[in-house]
């Protein structure tokens, strides 16, 4: 770094840091740009060569050190270019950034203008390369599709003919009879964005050198006074300081407004619309890759800014390139979230452009109008009602919502069909109404001086012309100035429309911030493992609507960013933007007391349009400070005279420092220490802050008007120092600036391979950083999802986040797969990459006809009960997603994969799979590649493979309406009963999507599995159905029509595969199917149990948490002699404790949001369901076993119970209240409707179906006192039965009566046939 100059030390409260001029060295002469990847097949004007930095002032500034590289290549990012006369050399402005390692930013404005070139030795090798070129394509016809207007209007003179050789000649250069220009440019550089009046400084420097009457003053003082004299304006103060011809005013805004944005929205809007700005909006906040296109280097820089300055309070955190020279085109591999600007050529098609990925990008064509949108996009909240407020204020300011024509059209098509309607029309006087606009085109162009001289020499008058010319002239000045206020206003309108909807979404955010460190250097310390914000409360608190859009937004690094800094403000001072967001949060509760509307999604409008312009008209209707004027130097006579139509080349001895008596110089020393610590708390944070560089010193002496025509006072009061950092927050700091920093923005400066190399390592280093942070996240949250089903903790993660979570690991796995690809082929890198692989593996080994395999790739039987082996297959999972028709892009197969592969839990062993060829990996990567890094590739391997600890569904919940092969396999008890049946057996699975519908098996379909020594061991039935998605399985109806001699059947088990995603269902039955056997059931309903993996490549099985909840291992039933009778029975204190949790569980399931309650029918007939619960309550001391083992079951009772109360009530015995009465009635009719229904379900299905329909209907409370008032309880229960025990019967009327509130829903399996 250079030693800075004396006068540099007021840089951080100086308007400007640097001027600089970049354009061709004549000494080094004409140097191809290869870099920026030239056609030499173009004619040498159109091609580009290398430029400059020809002087730069002052010399260096320490803490803005010049990077000559980076700005010689943004000022002019195609190289130079050259003209002839006949080309048009109308002066361009544009404007870029470079963001600095600490995340600030500092912003370049450059003026481009074309000079004529003296050098002989420059013209002399023009001549030279247009004859090779020209002896190369001898007879070709030269190209040009974009002849200028200049050559055009040259032409209008001669005959067709010569106009015709004059096409054929553009971009041809002979040294005898063309002139030769070429660019140069001026470029101020500036710590703000004081885009306006950069603009007009330079353009008046450039007017200076082309007039003909030189500048007031030699150029040298205009540039030393705004380099070292002009002072940054306070917060909330306008400045005017003076240029060559007019003053320039710029503002910034008070500590309470908005920050700066002085980049016309007005623009942005005009350029795409409002619908489609909307939608680029919402892309940058979810952090996609964004590019933007054009031709224009402007329109790339003010839609980027635009776009930035609405995110408030929020901030970019990521690459931020808004111009990307060519020569760094291969940060568009970049494998992390981007905002680009890539500037088309001119006549490049979109279908041309070959982009590494795509799966997650946002393509917006500025110059056509178009944005390409992401899939799988969730829309902004109250998207159409932010649209239409948006447009009532463009509309206000005249602007159409859906963008303006001329945007669309190219400036140089609208000059030549205004130059043609000049030239068609004979009396050329007579212009239309809008005479001006066409006057403005054509404005200091050479193109009118000439259609001058032609109208003179054929005699029509061009009076007209020149009084509108006078006329402008005369209002130019006061047009100008009112535009400027126009944009001022309608940037800060919108941008409080913007504003507005954050402080509504957002109003309740501090409530949820979990503040759990003690101190900063706790907290810096344990920052990766703390979770800063209770995102599940928090959605569970938003309406509906928002919810997509808000679970993906809060897992961004920028509103991670923004809670990190609501944090960072117990210790340090406010960030500026999270302090204005705070004090609207404020006035608004002030206002508008939100309670009763915290869950509403009505779109309330700004409020404060009016009065936030107000203060941005005040400010430059009415200037706070003026600058010091312009003066002469202390020059050597001679100095200071120039060439007019040259820019000079300026003296350096005057220009390097500063005035030596600045009183603001000194102060800055306090401004310099306030500054460097609020770096340090950046630089731990990442931030990426274009209000940090508003210069902190400025912000000390606002109050104090610290400029030194004026001030005279003392300098404010210093502060104490802030605690330092610890050691190991100077640690955290160093790998997060390693991580952050280096990702966020390209070096420009270097571009050896060793530099590129260090930056795409550096990207594999991030990547690998992500997958531990995603599959850490998806783990914890996941393992305590289901530690808090089983009763511990709280839930900290909702499907919809956890659908948001892996949504982003599949935007993660296309961002490596797109890393170092050697050739894009599709928009999907990884799905590129699996159809390769299938079709190389498919050539060498031909698809197998079926799934169900003995191959050597399988998975063993998941019971070992008989389920034929699935095999696991990538390829074949690849073909299950290739046979969905519901999914039309790449990019969602290749979603579909992954999150089948995740639930199947083959996430890890497919992609190890996948790279396992290595020949195909390195015909598709560069050496840099993520995925030819090997270590790295493992542990990114090794980190998806943890994710098999957890159970997900995230392909089986997201993908509802696809067909799906089913498996299921009836399993007999072979000892007890005959292993085949002659009746007609018949399943329907239901599932929480829906249910299968009643299948036949028909009686033939017999399979055998087989132990070691082929021994026999099941005969079984198994059949195939294929069906819509029934998503979690739930229940099993199994029954057979008691046809045949051997129609009883001992069923043990109904097995259930879903043959896509191989999650197998185990549905226990042990209870006899047939007439005069058990309690004489055809059918039953079994509750499954998702069996889980015993094979042996199922790693992770031994972490994986228990099962939710088992489902009902009949064998346990109380009702089965055979069975229980070894079993010890329940006490009397195990059976209420059941109940208990039985209707616990009921009603935390009510509790949780809709969307996550899963499965009801498991809590009311699972193994320790409330079904079950009753019934053990139902039979303790219930006298069951009778006089040869005839047994006596539940239902019984009840039926005799009904039989009593039919016989009394018809006698008339019952002297009861007449409630009473008509709980008798009820319960009569419930029993008699179960007991005529037309199924031929047992007594024990029907005892089950009668809880269920009591507590659907919530009369269990009430029946149960009727059965225990009924008389036959003495004779069928024991003196010591719960039922008989008063106070127990009290209690357990109590707890049922909890589950009164909730309005329970009956699967249809269960009550198919129940008329009622």
């Amino acid at each position: 770094m250079s030693v800075s100059t004396p006068g540099s030390a007021t840089a951080p409260c100086r308007f400007a840091h640097y001027f600089v001029i970049c354009g061709i060295d004549t000494e080094t002469g004409l140097e191809p740009d290869d870099l920026a990847g030239e056609n030499f097949e173009q004619s040498p004007l159109k091609r580009t060569f290398k430029s400059k930095v020809l002087a730069h002032f002052p010399e260096n500034i320490e803490w803005n050190p010049f990077d000559q590289d980076a700005v010689n290549m943004l000022c002019m990012p195609k190289g130079l270019s050259f003209r002839t006369q006949v080309d048009n050399r109308d002066p361009q402005f544009h404007s870029y950034l470079i963001t600095r390692e600490d995340g600030s930013r500092t912003y370049g404005f450059v003026h481009t203008f074309y000079e004529e070139v003296t050098s002989k030795q420059i013209c002399t090798a023009m001549q030279t390369l247009y004859q090779m070129h020209h002896a190369e394509h001898a007879g070709s016809v030269c190209a040009s599709s974009s002849c200028s207007m200049d050559s055009l209007a040259s032409s209008l003179d001669e005959g067709d003919a010569t106009s015709l050789n004059k096409l054929h000649c553009c971009s041809s250069y002979d040294i005898s009879r063309d002139t030769l220009y070429v660019s140069k440019a001026i470029c101020l550089i500036t710590p703000l964005p004081f885009m306006h009046a950069c603009r007009k400084f330079l353009s008046q420097l450039h007017r200076a050198v082309t007039s003909q009457q030189p500048p007031p003053l030699p150029l040298e003082s205009y540039i030393h006074n705004v380099l070292y004299e002009v002072p940054l304006p306070p917060p909330g103060r306008s400045l005017k300081f003076h240029s060559v011809y007019e003053p320039v005013v710029c503002q910034r805004p008070g500590p309470s407004e908005l920050p700066l944005a002085d980049y016309p929205l007005r623009e942005a809007f005009e350029l795409l619309g409002v619908e489609n700005l909307v939608q680029l909006f919402t892309c940058v906040l979810l952090e996609m890759q964004i590019l933007l296109y054009s031709q224009d280097y402007q329109r790339l820089m003010t839609v980027a800014e635009g776009i930035t300055a609405l995110l408030f309070p929020f901030q970019w955190q990521h690459v931020y390139v808004p111009i990307l020279p060519a020569s760094l085109l291969h940060f568009l591999d970049a494998p992390v979230p981007y905002l680009m600007g890539l500037q088309s050529k001119e006549g490049t098609d979109r279908s041309k452009l070959e982009l590494p990925q795509e799966a997650n990008l946002c393509f917006v064509d500025i110059d056509n109008h178009f944005v390409e949108l992401p899939e799988d996009f969730p829309q902004f909240p109250n998207k159409l009602e932010f649209i239409q407020e948006i447009s009532e204020v463009l509309l206000r300011f005249g602007i159409p919502p859906e963008g303006s024509l001329h945007c669309s059209q190219s400036a140089t098509h609208l000059k030549s069909l205004a130059l043609n309607d000049l030239v068609n029309d004979k009396k050329n006087g007579n212009l239309p109404g809008d005479a001006l606009a066409v006057f403005e085109l054509l404005q200091g162009n050479p193109t009118l001086e000439r259609l001058q001289a032609l109208a003179k020499r054929t005699g029509v008058t061009m009076g007209r012309v020149e009084a509108l010319g006078r006329g402008k002239n005369k209002d130019w000045r006061l047009q100008c100035e009112e535009e400027e206020l126009q944009d001022a206003r309608l940037n800060v309108q919108v941008r409080e429309v913007f504003a507005s909807r954050f402080t509504q979404m957002f109003a309740d955010y501090e409530a949820f911030v979990i503040q759990s460190a003690q101190d900063l250097e706790s907290w810096l310390t344990n920052r990766e493992q703390m979770q800063n914000f209770d995102k599940a409360s928090f959605l569970s608190d938003q309406p509906e609507p928002y919810l997509p859009f808000l679970s993906h937004f809060i897992e961004t690094q920028m509103f991670a960013t923004f809670i990190d800094n609501k944090i960072m403000s117990q210790w340090e001072e406010k960030e500026p933007l999270l302090r204005v967001f705070d004090s609207r949060i404020e006035k608004t509760r002030m206002y508008n007391v939100r309670v009763p509307n915290l869950r509403s999604s009505s779109y309330q409008k700004c409020t404060i349009l009016k009065e936030s312009a107000q203060a941005i008209e005040q400010r430059l209707m009415k200037i706070d400070h003026t600058a010091i004027h312009p003066h002469l130097l202390d020059m050597k006579i001679g100095q200071g005279k120039y060439e007019q139509g040259f820019f000079p080349k300026l003296q350096a001895d005057v220009l390097a420092t500063g005035p030596a008596n600045n009183k603001w110089a000194s102060r800055t020393a306090t401004a310099q220490r306030r500054k460097d610590r609020h770096r340090q708390h950046s630089e731990h944070l990442g931030l990426d802050n274009d209000l940090r560089e508003q210069v902190e010193g400025c912000l000390v002496l606002q109050n104090s008007m610290a400029f030194w025509e004026w001030d005279q006072g003392a300098p404010p009061p210093i502060r104490p120092p802030k605690k330092s950092f610890s050691a190991c927050c100077l640690k955290y700091m160093q790998e997060a600036r390693s991580l952050g920093k280096n990702l966020r923005q390209p070096k420009l400066s270097d571009l050896s391979p060793a530099v590129i190399a260090q930056t795409n390592w550096k990207f594999v280093e991030g990547l690998l950083k992500e997958c531990r942070m995603k599959t850490k996240r998806m783990l914890v949250e996941k393992m305590g999802h289901e530690a808090v089903e089983l009763g511990h903790g709280e839930a900290s993660i909702t499907g919809l986040e956890e659908n948001t979570l892996i949504a982003s690991l599949c935007d993660l796995l296309e961002r490596i797969w797109s890393h170092g690809l050697q050739v894009k082929q599709g928009k999907s890198a990884l799905w590129s990459h699996l159809l390769q692989y299938q079709e190389r593996e498919e050539k060498l080994d031909p698809p197998a006809e079926s799934p169900v395999s003995v191959g050597p790739e399988r998975r063993k039987s998941e019971t070992g009960m008989g389920m034929p082996f699935l095999r696991v297959s990538l390829i074949q999972d690849m073909r299950h997603i290739q046979n969905m028709s519901e999914i039309k892009t790449d990019v969602g197969r290749a979603r579909a994969w992954i999150r089948l592969s995740l639930e199947k839990k083959l996430l890890s062993q497919h992609l190890k799979q996948l790279l396992s060829n290595q020949a195909l990996t390195k015909k598709l990567y560069k050496r840099y590649a993520f995925l030819r890094c090997e270590e790295e590739k493992e542990q990114f391997l090794f980190h998806l493979l943890s994710l098999n600890a957890v159970d997900y569904f995230c392909f089986t919940s997201v993908f509802t309406t696809i067909m799906i092969p089913y498996r299921a396999l009836i399993i007999p008890i072979k000892k007890l009963s005959n292993a085949i049946t002659t009746s007609n057996p018949w399943v329907c699975v239901s599932g929480e999507l829906g249910d299968s519908g009643v299948m036949q098996i028909p009686k033939n379909v017999l399979e055998m599995t087989f132990e070691s020594g082929f021994r026999p061991h099941h005969t079984h039935i198994s059949a195939v159905f294929k069906c819509q998605n029934l998503g979690k399985l739930t229940t099993v109806q199994i029954g057979h029509d008691n046809s045949g001699l051997l129609a009883k059947w001992l069923v043990d088990c109904v097995m259930v595969r879903n043959e896509i995603s191989g999650h197998t269902y185990k549905f226990p039955c042990g209870r006899w199917l047939g007439k005069g056997v058990d309690d004489g059931s055809l059918e039953r309903i079994l509750i499954g149990e998702l069996v889980i993996p015993c094979s042996e490549d199922d790693v992770g099985r031994n972490c994986r948490t228990p099962p939710l909840q088992r489902s009902p291992t009949q064998p346990r039933r109380l009702s089965i002699p055979s069975l229980t009778s070894r079993s010890s029975k329940p006490t009397a204190a195990q059976i209420q404790e059941a109940i208990g949790e039985a209707v616990n569980n009921i009603v935390k399931h009510f509790h949780k949001p809709e969307k996550e309650r899963g499965s009801l029918t498991i809590l009311l007939c699972g193994e320790n369901g409330l079904v079950s619960a009753l019934e053990q309550f139902f039979h303790h001391g219930f006298k069951s076993s009778r006089i040869f083992q005839k047994n006596v079951f539940m239902w019984d009772f009840v039926e005799k119970a009904v039989a009593y109360f039919e016989t009394t009530d018809q006698i008339g015995d019952i002297q009861e209240p007449e409630s009473f009465n008509l709980t008798c009635k009820t319960f009569c009719q419930y029993v008699n409707a179960i007991n005529g229904t037309p199924r031929s379900i047992g007594k024990d299905g029907k005892f089950q179906l009668l809880v269920c329909l009591g507590a659907r209907d919530h009369l269990l409370p009430q029946w149960i006192p009727l059965l225990v008032e009924c008389p036959l309880i003495t004779r069928m229960y024991e003196e010591y039965a719960l039922l008989r025990d008063r106070m127990t019967v009290n209690s357990l009327i109590r707890v049922l009566q909890t589950i009164q509130d909730f309005n329970i829903t009956l699967e249809s399996s269960l009550v198919k046939g129940i008329d009622l």
